[in-house]
């Protein structure tokens, strides 16, 4: 990758190896909303722990603008991708299309919190010009090293407009969400629900409860028999999904250690013994649901540990909303509602970029009914 690309305002924006080449503080000024996602421990872990770097795919090459001091004013944490495992934006239709084309899809550039399907911040800086100079950057590393593409993956909705802005073609998909509009407890949100999804849902938590004791762990609380029983668990849901897990072990451990406070264990154990486990990070305002193990096949502990034990929390603790990760249909019975979610994409073949952004308006027509229909199917009352 070329270093010190430069943007047509004369604004210097430069490649660094890592975000280990930055303190946490100065990175972390960048990230106003706090999201830990992309925040400089979270990151940083990934790359000491090798669950990015050498032989994963995935290069960092964060894009930074320095002041006329010398300190850090933006920030977008990027990687250099020669596939598109870990992304949860799928284009490998697309890859495949340029290849067959002639073209070489791989590497590209990603703007993203990487294995983090969770929208949030991709451009970190305090103002639109700053913000626009760094997609210009991006921009000109893709040009300037013949890759085929850049994109931002989960882009938050308030950031839209800047790839917009920039020329950039936006992508929308879909996940469920729980909203909290100031629920007392759980039981007035089950109040909230048709009389036949509280039944479900109450069958299906005595179901789990009555199988297992559930205990939430928090922060410094959380002992290194936590983190070995929920690697045997992570490894377990790893190898079913992916085939090879995409984090380390040294990965939980160090967030244990620079993160604790931002970490919600859901811990199932039957007899004493483990049986599951749902980890969870927390934001100023949100849960969010990430990973999730067993090795015991007991019903319904799935719904308890990753949805309904996280809505009791997100009430408890006066928290906004919970997102439980990528996908999932099922949730929507448990009062977890579609929202929409965005990436945008900078393709530099012009023929290629008419072609995608023909497909995606179609797509976008797609999702938007298939919102629709779902939220028709939502377990709230009516009326």
């Amino acid at each position: 990758m070329v270093e010190g690309e430069t943007p047509d305002d004369g604004i210097v924006a430069e490649i660094a190896k890592g975000v280990s080449a930055f303190l946490a503080e100065e990175w972390d000024a960048l990230n106003l909303s706090a999201n830990p996602f992309v925040s400089h421990a979270f990151l940083l872990a990934l790359e000491e722990s090798g669950s990015v770097g050498s032989g994963t795919g995935w290069s960092p090459a964060p894009i930074i603008i320095r002041d006329s001091t010398g300190d850090l004013a933006g920030a977008l944490p990027a990687y250099l991708k020669t596939h598109s495992q870990g992304e949860y934006v799928f284009d490998h239709a697309w890859a495949d299309a340029y290849e067959r084309a002639g073209g070489r899809y791989y590497p590209k550039l990603i703007i993203a919190a990487p294995f983090s399907p969770v929208p949030g911040p991709r451009v970190l800086a305090a103002d639109e010009a700053m913000s626009l100079a760094l997609l210009a950057a991006a921009e000109n590393v893709v040009v300037q090293n013949g890759l085929s593409s850049a994109q931002a993956n989960f882009v938050e909705e308030t950031q839209l407009d800047l790839f917009r802005k920039a020329g950039w073609l936006i992508r929308s998909g879909t996940q469920f969400h729980w909203e909290n509009p100031g629920y007392a407890s759980f039981y007035d949100f089950m109040a909230s629900l048709a009389s036949r999804k509280r039944r479900a849902i109450r069958k299906e938590r005595a179901a789990a409860q009555a199988a297992v004791e559930i205990e939430i762990v928090r922060g410094a609380d959380i002992r290194p028999e936590h983190w070995d029983a929920f690697w045997i668990f992570y490894q377990d849901t790893g190898a079913r999904k992916w085939g090879t897990p995409y984090l380390t072990r040294q990965f939980f451990d160090l967030i244990a250690k620079s993160m604790s406070k931002d970490i919600v264990l859901f811990l199932a154990t039957r007899n004493g013994r483990p049986v599951a486990g749902a980890l969870n990070l927390l934001g100023p305002d949100c849960l969010y649901g990430r990973y999730w193990g067993c090795n015991e096949d007991i019903p319904f502990l799935h719904f308890e540990l990753c949805y309904y034990q996280a809505i009791d929390f997100a009430i408890a603790h006066g928290l906004s909303r919970v997102e439980a990760g990528a996908q999932g249909e099922h949730k929507l019975a448990r009062g977890y509602l579609p929202v929409t979610t965005h990436s945008a994409h900078y393709i530099a073949d012009p023929g290629f970029r008419s072609a995608v952004s023909d497909f995606l308006e179609r797509e976008r027509r797609a999702v938007e009914r298939e919102q629709e229909f779902l939220g028709e199917l939502g377990p709230f009352k009516r009326g």
